[in-house]
């Protein structure tokens, strides 16, 4: 009896598991600077799968999301415009609509080199994407640069791509 009362837990234990974390949770990793110093390369995070099945994500929210480029890996990103909205760089600085966003969370580890995300638009946001930029504004693989395979910008992140919110970091 003891053997079958471990399967039945067990079985019962990933009946609950699997599904929550499949739609509802997921833990995730920080495995690159990207996000510093808002999240810290070791740092884990869980990606809330539900509430973006209610509402559109926001402006300034972290997400998680399958990069649009490359390996389909699962990144994380601050939202910076959002469906219709105009976004430009100019000198390391973000304009959306026009007016400089305001963004005490940025680092930046080149600020006085000139690299290639650091001016481009103005850019409108399609219907169906977002532009997301990491925080660690030199060190990050985002809209600002992300390429696919035959070298043509992709600026926007579609929205199909995004799995979900950054919640509970730890």
């Amino acid at each position: 009896m003891g053997f079958s009362r471990f399967l039945f837990l067990l079985g019962l234990a990933l009946a609950v598991i699997l599904p929550v974390r499949f739609w509802v949770v997921e833990p995730i990793y920080i495995a690159s600077a990207s996000m510093e110093p808002t999240l810290p390369v070791g740092r884990r995070l869980f990606a809330d799968k539900l509430t973006l099945r209610f509402r559109s994500a926001r402006a300034g929210e972290l997400i998680v999301f399958v990069a649009p480029a490359g390996e389909s890996k699962e990144m994380v990103k601050r939202v910076i415009a959002l469906p219709g909205q105009t976004v430009e760089l100019r000198e390391k600085k973000v304009f959306v609509n026009g007016r400089e966003l305001d963004e005490p969370y940025i680092q930046y580890k080149r600020a006085g080199e000139r690299l290639k995300g650091d001016n481009l638009g103005p850019l409108i946001i399609p219907d169906d994407g977002l532009f997301v930029l990491g925080d660690n504004r030199d060190e990050s693989d985002d809209s600002s640069v992300w390429e696919d395979a035959q070298g043509q910008r992709i600026y926007f992140l579609p929205l199909k791509n995004v799995v979900g919110l950054v919640r509970g970091i730890f």
